[in-house]
């Protein structure tokens, strides 16, 4: 995709409506933005209609454009592996509550 965002790489932790939507717009405007998922999924893949499961419309929309992969951040090496994927990123969004981020050790420095 192409775009005024071409090249950025953005880290997505986010889920529900307000940070997917942020996520989405970048997407949108070129960006790569690599989804990073529970292995339940996003609470919001089964919000709308469907002809596949965990593939609702509501979840489609708000997560067009963008990768995915599945990461348990409570597990060492899932956690490893997303703090491997941050590294290489220019943007991570997330909308966690700030002691779960410094719990798992995301704490990225401003």
């Amino acid at each position: 995709m192409t775009g005024p965002l071409e090249g950025v790489t953005v880290v997505d932790l986010t889920n529900y409506v307000f940070g997917p939507v942020a996520t989405q717009t970048l997407a949108d405007m070129g960006a790569d933005v690599i989804k990073v998922e529970p292995p339940e999924g996003d609470p919001t893949r089964g919000i709308g209609r469907k002809r596949n499961p965990g593939m609702g419309s509501f979840f489609l929309n708000l997560n067009r454009n963008k990768r995915s992969v599945v990461l348990d951040l409570k597990r060492p090496h899932a956690l490893e592996a997303a703090l491997r994927l941050i590294g290489t990123a220019d943007v991570v969004v997330h909308n966690m509550r700030e002691n779960a981020v410094q719990k798992l050790g995301l704490l990225i420095s401003q």
